[in-house]
């Protein structure tokens, strides 16, 4: 059972308080495993998306960099005999944290473009980029979103239009809030239908932040939102927490977000730096049959691991829709 219900009648909860819910609530978590990268040298992978078929198989677009800079690449890999390495003749685009999606029955690829603040040695911004094409290798860039945005992802609706999940930060959004707004095509993609997107209100404390990372049609026509939620400790470290909720995208009304999974639950591994050692950043959800999904991640800034969980939006299917809609009065 679930509900969702308006933003003002929301209770805010905090990454200490869905924390506790989760380490209470029995959730389970199996299978975890590190992928092995070979072929960028000695290059961390992490920050991955989950795979997807391209060219006769799976591929994985993956952020690549050096472990003392966050100057990075997505590249695509190809798995072979348990490792991935990158594709031969695949582009490499110079962005952070990947992700894909397909709509108008294209391929689109994103991530972060980072350039530096005008006046500010050593100061960077950083705006989500877009590409897209039939496949991997005829993508080119269609789109760029706002100064100062990460995690903008877009979604193909039931009906054909487009669902956008945006993020923005500083007065509207603070450390970083998600909003949504439903467009009737990718053609209406702007900067400006993004920047007044409104907010969904009652997901974060002003003091914390999250984003969505990857979107999912649900059957009956709501929308799975895979993402992050984060906060920093007394000590200044970070605390990144994979999270799930889903929305209605006919009235915008959504779920509660709950955790599914902690960094406890992989594997143990290296940092980037010591406060990064608690940063579990969503990356996908490869959603089976059998009511499980393989969540793959970046951790710690600098590994790629997956870990096998219950589907989170398995409840959220079918004729959940028509049940939402006894809710908008409240």
């Amino acid at each position: 059972m679930f509900t969702l219900t308006r933003s003002e009648k929301r209770e805010i909860r905090t990454c200490s308080a869905l924390l506790r819910d989760y380490e209470a609530s029995g959730k389970w978590a199996a299978n975890p495993e590190k992928l092995v990268f070979e072929g960028v040298g000695d290059k961390d992978v992490y920050n991955i998306a989950a795979p997807f078929e391209d060219g006769g198989g799976p591929v994985i677009a993956g952020r690549v960099e050096s472990r003392d800079s966050e100057s990075s690449d997505i590249v695509f890999f190809t798995q072979r005999e348990g490792i991935w390495t990158p594709r031969e003749g695949a582009p490499v685009l110079r962005l952070q944290d990947p992700f894909h999606t397909r709509i108008g029955g294209e391929l689109i690829v994103g991530g972060v473009e980072t350039y530096p603040l005008p006046g500010r040695t050593g100061g960077l911004s950083w705006r989500t980029v877009f590409y897209k094409g039939s496949g991997i290798d005829t993508l080119k860039p269609f789109f760029t979103g706002p100064d100062g945005m990460k995690d903008l992802r877009l979604i193909e609706l039931a009906d054909g239009g487009v669902g956008v999940f945006t993020r923005p930060q500083g007065e509207k959004g603070g450390r970083g809030k998600i909003g949504f707004v439903r467009l009737p095509s990718l053609g209406d993609l702007t900067v400006e239908a993004i920047e007044d997107a409104p907010l969904l209100a009652g997901q974060f404390a002003d003091e914390e932040w999250g984003g969505a990372n990857e979107l999912h049609l649900l059957a009956g026509g709501l929308v799975g939102v895979l993402g992050h939620i984060a906060c920093f400790d007394a000590w200044g470290a970070r605390h990144y927490y994979p999270m799930a909720f889903a929305l209605d995208p006919e009235t915008g009304e959504h779920s509660d977000i709950e955790l599914i999974a902690a960094r406890n639950r992989f594997l143990p591994g290296e940092a980037k730096r010591s406060d990064l050692a608690d940063v579990v950043f969503s990356g996908g959800l490869i959603r089976k049959p059998d009511g499980t999904a393989d969540l793959y991640a970046g951790v710690g800034d600098a590994e790629a691991q997956k870990i096998t969980i219950a589907d989170p939006f398995a409840r959220y299917e079918g004729k959940e829709l028509e049940r939402i809609h006894e809710y908008r009065s409240i």
